[in-house]
């Protein structure tokens, strides 16, 4: 299982949308489409980074780069 993780982007630390806690497990998430499923070209769709909340397990989703990640104390 993925280690806990703070986040921000810029300067401003994320906090989840629902409940706002500020802990999250970091994962990549494919963001496939219609077209390249029906060609078996999913391999080939971009990816986001998903940081979902350890809290209430929504998942927040960033294009690559826009975020920096820090590792929890403990």
């Amino acid at each position: 299982m993925a280690k806990p993780v703070h986040a921000a982007v810029g300067e401003k630390k994320v906090h989840c949308l629902i409940c706002g806690g500020d802990t999250f497990r970091e994962r990549e998430v494919k963001l496939n489409s219609t077209g390249m499923e029906f060609f078996n070209l999913a391999w080939a769709n971009e990816s986001a980074t998903g940081l979902i909340c350890g809290s209430c397990g929504y998942v927040h989703l960033f294009v690559p780069g826009s975020l920096k990640v820090y590792r929890t104390q403990g």
